[in-house]
């Protein structure tokens, strides 16, 4: 059997040199590898992005809005009160209170039952409710938009102080906090442009509806359904927007980025944040009507200044609830 013969030196050397040269090993990144994070579209059909911190429901919200309102009483009693008195100076003089006494004994004529006192009540609470924002008088309606304007942008200020443990005075949120009234003022007008669909859609209902337009009940459903289109779409867009309110009220902050920001605050989890919205206006209507109604209807002569009074001490209760919800979106 014939012998290979044995590689001469210099192959010798290479094939040594090639056996001992060592292997580089790969190089891997040193971060781990990550996800996308998943983008979400509005009016986009797309998978459903989970959320991985569930938001505390509307009870618990409004529990704890009224908890640190209670806890600095004076502080928020004190902004309150300082709305209410330039609101009765500048608005209140302007306009005539309505004769309750009056519509009170109507109602009570025209009602007739065991709950004729409960109804005709509620009927002159919701008549007050209604007119208590309507002055009937331009000059007073802008001083009132004014008033109200200059306290929510104060009242904003004063709960993010709170929040972050800073000792803060009454005057110090009118003072301090009115920086950001022209970028609020802006996304206000934004906010305003959203609402125009339901506006719209209701505007368009009630002429419809009263001059015998809709005659039976296929037009009648039809004419309810695109209402309630028109509705739900303006709060669907109303619903990420009113947080850029609060958004904007920070430092250095300009209105399309709060109105980004406000975007991304509830992407994927809008309907969740529609319930909760709604279910403020619900909550403030039942404190007051509880509050009201029996002094209604025991203390009639009363009442609009019970209205009046009511009303403005459910401002700070409503920026309370919004802002606690802003704080659980981040």
């Amino acid at each position: 059997m014939a012998k290979t013969p044995p590689p001469s030196g210099k192959a010798k050397s290479k094939s040594q040199a090639a056996a001992k040269k060592p292997t580089t090993p790969k190089k891997t990144s040193a971060e781990p590898r990550k996800l996308k994070k998943p983008q979400y579209q509005s009016f986009k059909m797309q998978k459903r992005i989970q959320q991985t911190v569930a938001l505390p429901g509307s009870f618990r919200l409004f529990g704890g809005a009224l908890k640190v309102l209670f806890k600095n009483w004076k502080l928020f009693l004190g902004v309150a009160l300082i709305y209410g008195v330039l609101n009765l100076i500048l608005v209140r003089g302007f306009s005539g209170s309505a004769d309750v006494s009056s519509i009170k004994k109507a109602l009570d004529q025209s009602l007739k039952g065991d709950w004729s006192q409960l109804a005709g009540g509620s009927l002159l609470f919701v008549y007050l409710l209604g007119s208590a924002g309507n002055s009937g008088n331009a000059t007073a309606g802008a001083y009132q938009l004014l008033l109200t304007l200059f306290t929510t942008i104060a009242l904003i200020w004063t709960l993010r102080q709170v929040y972050a443990g800073n000792k803060v005075r009454i005057r110090d949120g009118f003072y301090q906090g009115m920086y950001p009234f022209v970028t609020f003022i802006l996304v206000l007008l934004v906010v305003g442009l959203q609402l125009l669909p339901g506006a719209l859609g209701i505007l368009t209902y009630s002429i419809v509806s009263g001059n015998g337009v809709i005659a039976g009940g296929v037009e009648q459903m039809i004419w309810t359904l695109a209402l309630a289109v028109l509705i739900l779409v303006s709060l669907y867009m109303v619903s990420s927007s009113v947080f850029a309110l609060y958004i904007v009220c920070l430092p250095d902050m300009t209105p399309m980025r709060a109105l980004r920001s406000a975007r991304q605050l509830v992407a994927a989890r809008r309907w969740v944040v529609m319930r909760k919205v709604l279910f403020l206006p619900v909550a403030l209507a039942l404190v007051a009507a509880l509050i009201t109604i029996p002094l209604i209807i025991y203390a009639t002569a009363a009442a609009s200044w019970v209205i009046f009074i009511v009303t403005m001490l459910l401002l700070p209760v409503l920026h309370s609830y919004m802002y606690r919800l802003y704080r659980a979106l981040l």
